[in-house]
């Protein structure tokens, strides 16, 4: 059963045609209820003209062999007097009930007109007479009149004779028509209902299936790209503009973003694999010499090389752990105090800085801030600023120097990881291009933002917007 229903079509479909059964069956019962009882009370209005006709004529004094209403055409009648005794009847009445008296033949009086001195509220509604009451009562029977039975519904209306006393008549009218009436719908609906329910389910089914249609190819083509491990593929996108549509969307995107997380994590190791490789092989070169001739050891030069690869490893974890999403402690780091702590000891470095507090890291801070200045000092022709001050609810420090400059085209590429801008620098001089990329990884994830532009003596400014403490 749970395969059977385990997809979302097969289980839409069920869910559609029980909450359409469920609404049939509901509104099924509504209109037979509504019908029955329709039909019910215009047999019990033509009762009640039936029996009101046959006390208009006993009003009027007509005898009871000669009323109108007793032949059984429109059904059994029956007149009681106030002793409930029958004294007239429809003809050819074999059996009745519902009504006071299941009597069929006509009873004699057992006291004559007017010797009754039974209390008068037994016998009903005081009326003058000549006098019909304007009250009905109807009840339920059935009746059989020359060998055919059926169900009535009855009226029962008393009238006040002027020589007969106090009468009720009884008069029936055949419930056959709402019988036949009933059985009818209800059979229209045991053979119409599981049609329409057939008909719900299909096209739920159908429906269902289209609008599915597409989820089928999105994840055809999510298990093709788990496979081949081939991130460039993306899903189909209908044209319908849907729920459907965004998800294959935000899908494409999400393998886009995928895509480029890979491809610089790639791009990334090869670099950093590149960059591991100098210095390793040159250290590799100057203990293999030193093996041979220990004469020729070269140890500040080992000693360098070691301390460039120390470094570069560093750059590398910091990397990572920022990539790997490390949030910064919330303390508070005064910028002008650190600005002036890295700037101290660097030659041809002035500070100009006011107090300005902000969140984060200090040790991460202070690294965006010595990768700034090593920077600076490395494109400097003598001299590098420092500003530190406050700008609305944001602290900015300013790192300019008075070099060539940052080209226009290239201000945001120098903040890409292993990039340098001169070529023919030797890495000795120019390091591994792994410092700005970091400074700006640190102020994004401190909820900054760091920028190259054009500093006042038209080398480059690197400004680090902070958000305040």
């Amino acid at each position: 059963m749970r395969r059977l229903f385990g997809s979302v079509r097969a289980r839409a479909t069920l869910g559609a045609t029980l909450v359409v059964a469920v609404a049939l069956v509901a509104a099924g019962a509504a209109v037979l209820l509504s019908l029955r009882s329709n039909l019910i009370g215009e047999a019990g209005t033509q009762a009640e003209r039936s029996a009101r006709a046959v006390a208009s004529e006993l009003a009027a004094g007509t005898p009871y062999d000669k009323l109108s209403g007793l032949d059984g055409d429109d059904g059994p009648v029956q007149v009681l007097d106030e002793h409930k005794r029958l004294v007239a009847a429809s003809e050819d009445l074999e059996r009745i009930s519902g009504t006071d008296s299941d009597r069929v033949k006509p009873q004699p009086a057992a006291t004559p007109p007017g010797g009754d001195d039974d209390d008068p509220e037994e016998a009903g509604e005081a009326l003058e007479p000549g006098e019909i009451s304007g009250e009905s009562v109807f009840s339920n029977g059935s009746a059989t009149i020359d060998g055919q039975a059926q169900d009535y519904r009855f009226a029962a209306v008393e009238v006040e004779t002027h020589d007969r006393g106090h009468l009720t008549v009884y008069a029936g009218s055949p419930l056959a028509a709402e019988h036949g009436a009933v059985r009818t719908a209800l059979t229209v609906m045991l053979i119409g209902f599981p049609l329409l329910l057939g008909v719900v389910a299909a096209v739920t089914w159908l429906v269902t299936r289209r609008a599915l249609r597409p989820v089928e190819g999105i994840r055809r083509e999510m298990a093709a790209i788990t496979q081949s491990e081939d991130l460039a593929r993306r899903v189909p996108e209908p044209d319908t503009h849907d729920e459907i549509a965004r998800l294959a969307s935000t899908t494409n995107e999400t393998l886009a973003a995928l895509e480029t997380s890979v491809e610089r994590q790639r791009r990334f190791v090869a670099d950093a694999s590149h960059e591991l490789r100098s210095p390793i092989a040159s250290l590799r070169t100057q203990l293999e010499v030193a093996a041979a001739h220990p004469e020729l050891l070269d140890l500040d030069g080992a000693v360098e090389d070691t301390v460039r690869l120390q470094r570069l490893a560093a750059d590398l974890l910091l990397l990572a752990r920022l990539d790997a999403g490390e949030r910064p402690n919330d303390a508070k780091v005064d910028l002008a105090g650190l600005a002036r702590e890295e700037a101290e000891g660097r030659t041809g470095v002035t500070v100009d800085a006011e107090p300005v507090d902000v969140a984060g890291s200090r040790g991460q801070l202070g690294r965006v801030l010595a990768n700034l200045l090593d920077n600076a000092q490395r494109h400097a022709r003598s001299a590098v600023t420092v500003h530190v001050r406050r700008e609305g609810d944001r602290a900015v420090v300013g790192v300019a120097d008075d070099g060539d400059g940052v080209p226009d085209g290239d201000r945001e590429r120098i903040f890409e990881r292993f990039v340098r801008l001169d070529a023919a620098r030797s890495r000795d001089d120019g390091g591994a291009g792994l410092g700005l990329a970091i400074a700006r990884d640190v102020a994004v994830r401190h909820g900054g933002t760091l920028t190259a532009g054009r500093g006042p003596a038209g080398g480059a400014l690197f400004e680090l917007r902070l958000p305040l403490a």
